[in-house]
């Protein structure tokens, strides 16, 4: 399957909502759908790093897909991540997301006995696309979470002789070299999601249409904004908005990382997602107030429509 390159513009990677209790609140999604598409997201890559796909079931996982499917209702597109330890587990993901109706799927490698090799890695994921063969499958590379840092360049070139439906990459990885040939490998055949929100804009310089990143979930008219600038050619208001998106990223990073700070953020703006679960530490007595007044400090609740 040779890549149609269908996928443009900004794919929010969605945080799992948790109820009080720790246990997945299918219900909040439908609200969830509503707000990102209110602004301007036109996909979600679910159960991913985000979604905190580790630490959920397989049924979890499954109920997840299903009703971000319903909830989108055809005006997301919804890529359903599969990947894991286990290949029975994801083939089992992956044959679902096909049945549900999900426009495709993503697998990161596996991260506890892990491929040496590009090959090996090709020859990990064979049996999980072909477990859902009329969609899309691209391959998340994230070596920071996974320890995985296989050529991806040879992973693409081999992948493309034994994946029929080996459809591209979600590169979450700074090393804009390596993208920068993927994005050019074999006239441009696959696509390559960027996958770094704080870089987007390096991204796009270098020829990508569509991002992957969890700040989309709440600050994506500035990247909406990013991707207008670099269209007309005003780089300098593109950088000052980059700029804005790097200062959140600061405040994430300093409340727990993405995950756990983006999540309390969503709550904040009224989407209810829960905390974390373990070994991602609940939030602090007054840990949201603090966190709401750095928002503040840089003007963030305006940057909604």
């Amino acid at each position: 399957m040779k890549a149609n390159h269908t996928l443009r513009g900004l794919i929010a990677a969605p945080f799992t909502p948790f109820d009080a209790q720790g246990e997945v609140n299918c219900p909040s999604i439908d609200k969830y759908a509503e707000f990102l598409i209110s602004q301007g997201i036109s996909g979600v890559f679910i159960c991913g790093t985000t979604g905190e796909s580790a630490s959920l079931t397989t049924d979890e996982r499954k109920r997840i897909a299903e009703r971000w499917v319903a909830a989108a209702a055809g005006r997301l597109k919804v890529i359903v991540h599969v990947g894991g330890n286990c290949i029975p587990q994801s083939r089992e993901l992956a044959a679902h997301a096909q049945r549900i109706g999900a426009y495709a799927t993503a697998a990161m490698s596996p991260f506890f006995f892990k491929p040496a090799s590009a090959r090996e890695l090709v020859d990990f994921f064979v049996p999980v696309a072909a477990a859902a063969p009329a969609l899309p499958f691209f391959y998340y590379h994230m070596p920071s979470m996974t320890g995985v840092s296989i050529d991806v360049e040879e992973f693409l070139r081999l992948g493309g002789e034994t994946i029929p439906n080996l459809a591209g990459v979600k590169y979450t990885h700074n090393n804009l070299m390596e993208m920068q040939a993927l994005l050019n490998l074999e006239e441009g055949r696959f696509e390559v999601l960027h996958g770094f929100d704080e870089i987007l804009l390096a991204g796009l310089a270098l020829g990508a249409k569509a991002g992957v990143g969890s700040t989309y979930n709440y600050i994506a008219p500035v990247y909406l904004r990013i991707m207008e600038c670099v269209e007309k050619g005003d780089l300098e208001e593109a950088r000052r908005l980059q700029m804005i998106s790097v200062e959140v990223v600061k405040i994430i990073i300093r409340h727990g990382g993405g995950v756990r700070g983006g999540k309390a953020i969503m709550n904040l703006l009224g989407i209810e997602c829960g905390t974390c679960r373990r070994p991602l530490a609940p939030w602090g007595e007054n840990e949201l107030e603090t966190l709401r007044k750095e928002l503040e400090n840089i003007d963030f609740f305006s940057l909604q429509k």
